[in-house]
């Protein structure tokens, strides 16, 4: 890949971006141990990173407790971005009537100024959701239907960009059609990929183009659509319109074409009979979502997306005949709902195999929001958004300075690292972004970062005071890395770090016994104090820059 930096593991010499081989177990039910290593693997998969608060309460149900918890997702959803800004001077209609810490997302304010600040503001919260998330996979997904339906927010209205998440958000394991449906109406993706400008007498083909080609039916060998299924699908979505005083899309039946459709013979030759009136776009466009949901390709195109999203990037013979093609039979068959192909998966042998854990490369979403979970870093109550916004701010900025700018996606196709072959999540990882990776763990294991006079820091003395045995140098090694890493170090290599980091050299554990032993008992002793903190600070901060710590 493009300045690819190898990653070598502390505990071998082997090159961790060489070709592992896909499992070659199956769909059928995990019946395997049971233990916090499965638990981790579920919930890093499922949720960025994992709580020690969720390893526990997950390691106490079975299997298929766990993962049904998992797709148990609350009705209501959160409270929405709130104005945190300060009103700009500067702007022609600045939103005055917006009161600081109320929300601004059905407010049709549409000035250029106002607008920047509000996209902002829109990022730093979706930030705040995925630290704040609760024990289920709405997060994950939210953020796998951002990737698959981009869209990039940049001169589009706020309140578009809002609703637009909140769609996907509500659609997390729901009905992959209607969510299609809906994207299809939705006023973001209508100012995106020009759909609000779609009429008769100028048919814009980037909707219908990107409908098939990547929303739906994808551009494997089975995909056959043609250059005139595009254009014909351009004049079935003719008429659509947005407003932004409402905040909605609408249909205007005088910029429709009302002639007839024909389409090739990958979609059986199906003519779309040209329609007149108030309906004739939405029927329109359910007899064009029906055909196309008609053939196969749409279920195992997703199927993929989904596998490659959870598990590993490469899908050989085996895995398409094994997992994705069974799996796809199972979407059509359920009406192209979500939960239960994710449900098939993710109790699966396959997925608890070992060859699929620690296969993926953490991406920036995951690395910085991972994380600031498992290390438990306090953020403050939700009265003091001022100061929250301002440290999601902050790692919304490290997540772009890494390449992942939620938000705003490279393109309309999405991360490149979920599907540019050869490389796929090994783009993450290279001369720029790997230097940059480790130094914004050494910042918040060292320096933190602080608005507002609050720190937001990585406190390793604090979380070790929660394992079993911490004044055992080798037991609070083991607990690190067991949180930390998806595959472990050697006894070797921990043997090694413990003398040089935790033993401060000295070949005895009982240095560092007595010394945590001290920082428990006499807090005041602040020599003592100052070289314990210093010497997990340390740990911690060697054990984020090897190569395991990137691997998820």
């Amino acid at each position: 890949m493009e300045d690819n930096v190898t990653l070598l593991s502390a505990g071998s010499t082997e090159n961790m971006t060489a070709e592992p081989l896909p499992p070659s177990t199956g769909l059928a039910p995990y019946t395997g141990p049971w233990t916090e290593a499965e638990v981790i693997h579920l919930l890093k998969r499922c949720t960025f990173g994992a709580k020690r608060s969720d390893i526990a309460y997950f390691r106490s149900l079975t299997c298929a407790q766990a993962v049904d918890a998992l797709l148990t997702i609350p009705p209501d959803a959160p409270a929405p971005p709130v104005k945190e800004y300060a009103t700009p001077t500067n702007a022609t209609t600045p939103d005055t009537n917006i009161l600081q810490g109320n929300t601004w997302v059905n407010d049709p304010n549409t000035d250029g100024t106002v607008a920047s600040l509000r996209r902002a503001s829109f990022k730093k919260w979706w930030m705040g959701q995925m630290i704040k998330q609760d024990s289920n996979i709405r997060e994950k997904m939210t953020l796998f239907w951002h990737n698959h339906f981009a869209t990039e927010s940049t001169d589009i209205n706020a309140q578009f960009v809002y609703k637009h998440h909140a769609l996907l958000r509500s659609y997390a394991i729901g009905n992959f059609k209607s969510l299609v449906k809906a994207v299809t109406l939705d006023p973001a993706m209508l100012v995106y990929l020009n759909g609000q400008l779609n009429q008769a007498v100028a048919p814009d083909e980037n909707y219908g183009r990107e409908l098939q080609e990547l929303f739906c039916c994808g551009k494997g060998p089975g995909s056959q659509y043609t250059e005139e299924d595009v254009q014909e699908a351009a004049r079935v979505l003719t008429g659509w319109r947005n407003n932004a005083n409402t905040i909605s899309s609408f249909y205007d039946n005088n910029r429709h074409d009302k002639k007839n459709k024909q389409f090739s013979s990958f979609y059986n030759n199906t003519i779309i009979t040209g329609k007149n009136g108030p309906t004739a776009g939405e029927e329109e466009l359910d007899e064009l979502l029906n055909m196309i949901f008609a053939t196969n390709e749409v279920a195992e195109y997703m199927c993929r997306r989904l596998y490659r999203w959870f598990v590993y990037y490469d899908i050989d013979d085996m895995v398409e005949n094994n997992i994705i093609k069974p799996l796809a039979v199972l979407f059509r068959n359920a009406n192209y709902e979500v939960a239960p192909v994710l449900r098939t998966l993710l109790m699966s042998e396959h997925f608890f195999d070992i060859l699929s854990r620690g296969c993926q490369i953490k991406s920036p979403v995951d690395l910085v929001v991972g994380m600031c979970r498992e290390f438990e870093i306090p953020f403050q109550p939700d009265t003091e958004y001022i100061t929250n916004y301002g440290h999601w701010n902050y790692l919304v900025t490290q997540c772009s300075n890494l390449q992942q700018n939620i938000g705003d996606p490279p393109d309309v196709s999405g991360w490149k690292a979920y599907y540019q072959e050869p490389q796929f999540y090994e783009i993450w990882i290279n001369s720029d972004t790997l230097p940059k990776r480790n130094q914004f763990t050494d910042t918040m294991v060292t320096n933190g970062y602080t608005f507002s006079g609050t720190k937001m820091i990585i406190d390793g003395a604090a979380l070790a005071k929660t394992f079993s045995n911490p004044g055992d140098p080798n037991q609070l090694i083991n607990d690190f890395t067991k949180l930390m890493y998806r595959i472990d170090l050697s006894d070797a290599s921990k043997a090694q770090i413990k003398k040089d980091i935790l033993l401060g050299g000295q070949s005895q554990d009982y240095y560092w016994t007595n010394a945590w032993d001290q920082f428990v008992n006499n807090p005041g002793d602040m020599a003592n104090t100052t070289t314990v903190r210093n010497y997990i600070r340390d740990l911690l901060k060697y054990l984020m820059n090897l190569a395991e710590y990137q691997l998820a």
